[in-house]
C-alpha cells in the first residue's frame, strides 16, 4: 500500500485574472476540504478591481486545505487552497506528525522545467511560462526572519551578539529592482523619491510608504520638520455610530477601483462639456421598423442602437476625437479602430465593458454585441478584458429619467457621450408647434486634445444623424 506524501500536494496561487492587478477578494469558496476537484472545476469566486471572476482548477485530486476563508483580500501570486493529486484520501495523522512539512509545500512543488515530463503544471491566466526559477512568495504567519536566525546562531557560537550591520546601501542602477507595490511607486513618484536610495524596511526587502516617507523627511530642511503620514489604519467606529441609523459599506473591489478612476481623470484631463437638443422622432419610427425587420429577429432593438451607429459614423467622419493622451512621450495618439464602451449600472458598482472593434460591425452585428454586453455585466460576469482597451464611451442616463448630465472621461480616452431621456415635447417642425420625440445630448472631451470645434462638430453629425437617420446611409 502506498503511503501519500506532503509532496503530492499542489498549491493553487491566485492569478493575476487582469493586466498588471496586484490583488483579489474571495467571494465564495465552491469547494470544502476533503471534497473530489477535476482540472477546470471552478472552486472559487473572487473580485479584482475590475470584475468578478470564477476560478478553475488546473489539478485533479482531494481539497486539502482552504488557506483564506471567504471576504478575505490577497495578494496575487499567494497559494489559496491545497489540493492533493496523490490519487487517495489524505491522512490526518500525517498532518498531525509532520505539521511543518506542509509549510514546505511551496518549495517542494515549484513548476519543473519545460520538457520534464508529465510534472509540468499548466499555464495559467496571468502566469505565462516560466523562463527561469521562480521565487516563493513567503507564507502568511509568524516566521523567523533570516536576519534573527542568523544572529541567534552567531551568538550561541561567540557567546555575544555579533553587532548590528548598517543599512544595506541601495544596489547601483541596472543591478537590482527595488521591490515595492504600485501604489507605493505611485507615491514615490509623485513626492519625487528614487526608490533605488530608500532602505527597505517590509518583509523580504519590500519598501513601505513609511519607507518613502522617511526618505522624504531625511532629505526635507529641519526647521520645519514635515508631519510623516502614518500608515493608513482601519478607522474605529465613531461612538455615536447607530447601527440602527446607519449602514457603513466598506470601499472595495470595482466600487474602489471606479472613484479612484474617476478622480484621477477628473483632475488630470481638463473637462468640456457641450449640449444639444434633438428631434429624434424619426429615430423612434426607424427603431419600430427595424423591429419587424427579420435581419433583427432575435436581437434588441431600441435607442440606443442607433445612437451607438450614429457615433460611429461621426468618429468616421472626425477620427481625431478618438484618441488618447500620452503624458510619458508628450503625444497624441489617434486610435484607427474603435473599442465602444458603454456604461452599465451594476450591483458591484459601474462597469464600463466595451465592444470591440465595434466601428467595423454591420447594424445587426453591433445590436448582437450590444445585447451580450449589458446582459454580461448585469449578470456580474463581465471579464476584466471585456473592460480594457476603450476608446470612446456612452453612457445613458435617460433610462433613469433625466434629461442629461455632464459625464467624467474614461480614464485612458478623450471622449464620453451622455445620452437624456426621451420625452414628449412641444416641438417647431415645419413651421408649426407639434408634439415630438425630444432628447438632449452631452459630450465630455479631453480639452488638451480635442478643440472646441472638433467636438462640436461630432455633438453636431451625432444630433443630424438622429434627427435625419437616413444620414447613416449617406454619411457611413
Amino acid at each position: 500500500m502506498t503511503t501519500m506524501t506532503e509532496a503530492s500536494v499542489r498549491e493553487f496561487k491566485m492569478p493575476d485574472v487582469g493586466e498588471g492587478l496586484t490583488e483579489a477578494e474571495i467571494l465564495k469558496w465552491y469547494v470544502q476540504p476533503g471534497d473530489t476537484v477535476t482540472d477546470g472545476q471552478v472552486v472559487c469566486e473572487v473580485e479584482t478591481a475590475k470584475a468578478a471572476v470564477e476560478l478553475p482548477i488546473p489539478y485533479d485530486g482531494v481539497v486539502r486545505e482552504l488557506h483564506f476563508p471567504e471576504g478575505t483580500t490577497v495578494d496575487v501570486g499567494t497559494a489559496i487552497i491545497a489540493v492533493d493529486v496523490g490519487g487517495g484520501a489524505a491522512q490526518a495523522e500525517q498532518r498531525q506528525a509532520a505539521p511543518k512539512a506542509v509549510e514546505a509545500v511551496e518549495s517542494v512543488e515549484e513548476p519543473k522545467a519545460e520538457g520534464s515530463g508529465s510534472g509540468r503544471q499548466p499555464v495559467l491566466v496571468g502566469y505565462g511560462v516560466a523562463t527561469s526559477s521562480t521565487r516563493r512568495r513567503p507564507r502568511k504567519g509568524p516566521e523567523v526572519p533570516v536576519q534573527q536566525a542568523s544572529t541567534a546562531i552567531q551568538t550561541e557560537l561567540n557567546g555575544h551578539a555579533p553587532a548590528a550591520p548598517a543599512p544595506t546601501a541601495p544596489a547601483p542602477a541596472g543591478v537590482d529592482r527595488p521591490l515595492a507595490k504600485p501604489p507605493v511607486r505611485k507615491l514615490a513618484k509623485d513626492l519625487g523619491v528614487d526608490l533605488a536610495t530608500v532602505v527597505p524596511t517590509g518583509p523580504d526587502g519590500i519598501i513601505t510608504r513609511e519607507d518613502v516617507h522617511a526618505a522624504v523627511a531625511a532629505t526635507a530642511p529641519k526647521a520645519p520638520e514635515p508631519e510623516v503620514a502614518p500608515a493608513p489604519t482601519a478607522a474605529p467606529a465613531p461612538a455615536s455610530y447607530d447601527t440602527a441609523r446607519e449602514t457603513r459599506i466598506p470601499v472595495k473591489g470595482v466600487r474602489k477601483a471606479t472613484a479612484a478612476a474617476m478622480v484621477g481623470s477628473a483632475f488630470t484631463a481638463p473637462h468640456v462639456t457641450e449640449f444639444v437638443t434633438v428631434d429624434v422622432t424619426r429615430t423612434m419610427k426607424l427603431v419600430e421598423e427595424l423591429k419587424e425587420d427579420k435581419e433583427f429577429a432575435g436581437l434588441r432593438v431600441n435607442p440606443l442602437l442607433l445612437i451607438a451607429k450614429a457615433l460611429l459614423v461621426a468618429i468616421r467622419r472626425h477620427p481625431e476625437i478618438n484618441a488618447s493622451w500620452d503624458e510619458a512621450a508628450q503625444e497624441i495618439v489617434v486610435k484607427h479602430y474603435v473599442n465602444l464602451g458603454i456604461a452599465a449600472a451594476t450591483p458591484r458598482g459601474l462597469l464600463v465593458p466595451n465592444i470591440k472593434d465595434a466601428h467595423a460591425k454591420t447594424l445587426p452585428q453591433l445590436a448582437q454585441a450590444l445585447g451580450e454586453l449589458v446582459a454580461t455585466a448585469r449578470d456580474g460576469k463581465t471579464s476584466p478584458a471585456a473592460m480594457q482597451g476603450g476608446t470612446v464611451t456612452i453612457t445613458n442616463v435617460g433610462v433613469f429619467g433625466v434629461d442629461t448630465g455632464t459625464p467624467i472621461l474614461n480614464p485612458g480616452e478623450s471622449a464620453i457621450l451622455a445620452v437624456g431621456a426621451i420625452k414628449l415635447q412641444p416641438w417647431v417642425h415645419k413651421g408649426k408647434v407639434k408634439p415630438r420625440q425630444v432628447t438632449t445630448l452631452a459630450l465630455s472631451f479631453d480639452h488638451r486634445l480635442v478643440d472646441g470645434e472638433l467636438g462640436s462638430k461630432v455633438l453636431a453629425d451625432v444630433a443630424a444623424i438622429l434627427e435625419q437617420p437616413k444620414r447613416l446611409i449617406t454619411w457611413a
